[in-house]
């Protein structure tokens, strides 16, 4: 059930298990929240556009003898991202991180020593996760009970957040900043997310931001056609209204167009969605006051725009961060103080930087992303006015006038990702990575209700974007594969 990144690893790797795979999707292709959006020459993904942890990748493709390169042509992106601050000031993060560590210089006495060190202690704690935490199945305390995760547990400081953490490294606002941005990715704030996830700083600076020509749809694309591949059908347009079950198993599921009896069942549409939805109460693993209390990450506005000039001032991925960025997570993680922003800060993705097939000559698309709180009030008048907003600032920042030569636009928001993607009080992205939401205390990938239902993206662990989805559905089919004593 679900096209998405994690319907679609897993697709793959049931069906070259020697599954049979019948993949339902109730929207138009294969992506989920990549999807694609076209108009007037212009193409936008209309979801994720940061191609990050290329390792993750790398090890998904092998699985089935191939790389991510047999399929799309992958850039480094250089500079790897802008960065415009409240006070005009402009910075560009290189690929190089020689140059990061000048830059770091320039904001504060020894800020390069400084980040080498902080980027010495995310690279340990990714390899941490990556060899020993990523891949597990946590089903109880007993599966921490593991000698080198005590071991290393002490250095990891869970009950410590990221912003104490990174405020005992750098003295500068802007070098805070930097570090901190990227922690966006999970769709949390630096208050509310453990200090371990600083390995994102690890991730982006380190490993490196890429490209994959054509988009992350791409890779989208690249994995449905591994699918395809081993035998797995499609189904789409074609929405799953019940997962029909008999004496705690799941016997099959139902759509608007008829029934599909299965052995197994694994869920990549929204959980909360899928739970509280498509299943009978007494076969919910998790009820609607357990979701409630859940803190969920950012929706979003979004804006996808295309303008017939070329807009100066723009990388691939320019960031603008406000002064007061401390109030506009309020904004979003505060349920007293939910609102719509004042002053936020912001996201423009500029595709075409990069991608000839992105727009026509001498035009470029713009994708303008600002998070929001879950569960708001959608209007035409709030859109409009955070649009208006947004470009008010935008033109400033790069001093020409860009609403003169908008030829496509299209705003995408709270109300779009509830009614597109089923999304629980329309998050963008799950739920956030809080202690309390890490590892074992994320949503299980097996129903504690029904014996052969199985559940794989965001929600889950590790977590969300895509190549932690793909990792949940790694351990999702290991876990299927052992349980079917499949060779």
């Amino acid at each position: 059930m679900g096209a998405g990144f994690g319907g679609l690893s897993a697709a793959a790797l049931l069906s070259r298990d020697g599954f049979e795979v019948t993949v339902l999707e109730k929207n138009e292709g294969p992506g989920g929240r990549a999807s694609v959006y076209q108009e007037g020459g212009f193409t936008f993904d209309m979801g994720p556009s940061w191609y990050l942890m290329p390792d993750v990748f790398e090890k998904f493709f092998s699985e089935f003898g191939k790389k991510p390169e047999d399929f799309f042509e992958l850039k480094r992106l250089d500079p790897s991202y802008r960065i415009y601050f409240h006070d005009g000031s402009v910075v560009d993060v290189a690929a190089d991180l020689e140059k990061n560590f000048q830059l770091f210089d320039s904001l504060e006495p020894n800020g390069g020593a400084k980040l080498k060190r902080y980027l010495e202690s995310a690279k340990e704690k990714y390899d941490l996760s990556i060899n020993e935490m990523l891949y597990r199945d946590y089903r109880s305390i007993l599966d921490f009970m593991d000698g080198k995760l005590i071991a290393q547990g002490y250095k990891l400081h869970i009950f410590e957040n990221l912003d104490s953490f990174v405020r005992k490294h750098f003295e500068s606002d802007k070098a805070r900043k930097i570090v901190e941005y990227s922690i966006g990715f999970l769709g949390g704030s630096p208050k509310n997310t453990p200090s371990f996830y600083h390995i994102m700083s690890h991730i982006d600076l380190t490993l490196g931001v890429w490209y994959p020509v054509g988009g992350i749809r791409k890779v989208a694309d690249a994995v449905h056609e591994i699918a395809r591949s081993y035998g797995a059908e499609f189904r789409f347009n074609e929405a799953v209204t019940e997962i029909v079950t008999k004496g705690g198993k799941a016997t099959g599921v139902r759509t608007e167009k008829g029934d599909y009896p299965a052995d197994i069942v694994v869920v990549n549409a929204d959980y909360p969605f899928s739970e509280l939805q498509l299943l009978s109460p007494e076969d919910r693993t998790y009820n609607r006051d357990y979701w409630d209390s859940r803190v969920f990450a950012p929706s979003a506005f979004v804006a996808y725009v295309g303008v017939n000039k070329r807009v100066k001032g723009l990388e691939h991925h320019t960031l603008f961060l406000d002064k007061d960025w401390e109030n506009s997570f309020e904004q979003i993680f505060d349920p007293e103080k939910a609102a719509w922003p004042d002053s936020p800060s912001y996201y423009v993705n500029v595709p075409s930087r990069t991608d000839p097939y992105a727009a026509p000559p001498g035009c470029d698309a713009l994708f303008i992303l600002v998070a929001l709180a879950p569960g708001l009030p959608d209007t035409p008048l709030l859109r409009e006015g955070l649009y208006n907003k947004i470009m008010d600032h935008l033109e400033r920042s790069v001093g020409e006038d860009i609403r003169g030569s908008v030829v496509v636009k299209r705003i995408f928001s709270v109300k779009d990702f509830k009614e597109r993607y089923n999304a629980y009080k329309g998050t963008a992205l799950g739920l956030t990575h809080t202690m309390r939401q890490t590892a074992l205390w994320r949503p299980a990938h097996r129903s504690k209700r029904v014996g052969n239902l199985y559940y794989t993206g965001q929600y889950t662990h590790p977590g969300i974007g895509v190549p932690m989805t793909m990792i949940s559905s790694t351990i999702v089919a290991d876990v299927i594969k052992d349980n079917y004593k499949v060779k």
